[in-house]
């Protein structure tokens, strides 16, 4: 057989692999060393080159660390076993969604997403947030959402590019309920700046708790995602913000965002207040001093309470 008939093996960097994953270089060349897995090949420059299969496996290896398995338990496992796993994992997560949002409603949502119907999403999102307001829209519908399409995903069910899809629907209807909420009156309303760190894509919860804080009565402004740590600093006092809100989603090294958060609480003003949210579980593992850290953004109402006593 000709060699130049023969396919090439698609393979991807380490540095590819860390965007595609969350996992740092750092975290692979450990596992490589101490548990044999991934074990990648070379490219002609003697570069790590990771095969496709060697992705999926570690994909849904970080979505197993994120629901709180350790890695020594997980890491040495084959496919299959990881897929039994994440069944296991996510089974219950999948029924509170189901009776949070419908069984019918929630299949048909992600049979949407499937079929890459954008359009018929966002008209039912749309529809669902005429009927049942932001508070509840953004609680009630996205969040069960959330879970479900993040569970699909690690079931092998969703491709990360339908999840990116997800997404941007989302987003486009949320910001149309921000937009759609009055200007808090009077000028002793809370001033809240959110964002989120370098290396934290993911903008999705900055816009549930943006649209919270709104209806709760905050001025927000968003700075998106992934601002330096001292340009927070400078929007934070530029703006005189009360409130600082960042969103974690787990993506980032544990001890990044525990450093990050610590530098910043040092660098901010004292009367301003930290507040970090999301499914990061380093946020309650390795609470950091003056900062607050959020489950659920049903918390929102009374730790704002909270805001009105000395920092």
């Amino acid at each position: 057989m000709n060699d130049r008939a023969r396919p090439v093996a698609i393979t991807l960097s380490i540095a590819a692999v860390e965007r595609d994953t969350g996992l740092s270089k750092d975290t692979l060349r450990v596992w490589e060393r101490r548990y044999g897995f991934p074990n990648p090949g070379r490219d002609p420059l003697g570069e790590r080159a990771y095969t496709l299969a060697d992705v999926e496996k570690l994909r849904i290896i970080k979505r197993l660390l994120d629901a709180g398995h350790r890695p020594g338990r997980v890491v040495t496992q084959s496919l299959e076993q990881l897929q039994a796993i994440s069944e296991q994992t996510v089974e219950s997560p999948m029924r509170a969604t189901e009776l949070a949002l419908g069984a019918a409603d929630l299949r048909e949502h992600l049979a949407l997403i499937r079929g890459h119907d954008v359009p018929r999403l966002r008209s039912q999102l749309t529809r669902l947030l005429s009927r049942v307001g932001v508070a509840r829209f953004v609680n009630e519908v996205v969040g069960p959402l959330n879970a479900a399409v993040g569970d699909a995903w690690l079931r092998g069910q969703l491709e990360v590019f339908e999840e990116h899809l997800y997404t941007e629907a989302v987003q486009v209807v949320l910001r149309a309920a921000i937009a759609s909420v009055p200007e808090p009156p009077g000028a002793d309303a809370p001033r809240v700046l959110l964002t989120t760190f370098p290396g934290e894509p993911h903008g999705l919860g900055l816009l549930m708790a943006e649209a919270v804080l709104a209806l709760e009565g905050c001025r927000c402004v968003s700075l998106g995602t992934q601002t330096p740590l001292w340009d927070v600093v400078l929007a934070a006092k530029a703006l005189r913000s009360d409130i600082v809100a960042l969103s974690f989603t787990g993506c980032m090294n544990p001890n990044q965002i525990v450093d990050g958060l610590a530098e910043l609480r040092g660098k901010l003003q004292p009367g301003v207040r930290l507040w970090a949210g999301g499914s990061a579980p380093v946020l309650h593992r390795r609470p950091v001093d003056g900062v607050e850290p959020f489950s659920t953004l049903t918390d929102v109402s009374a730790a704002l309470r909270r805001t009105r006593q000395p920092a």
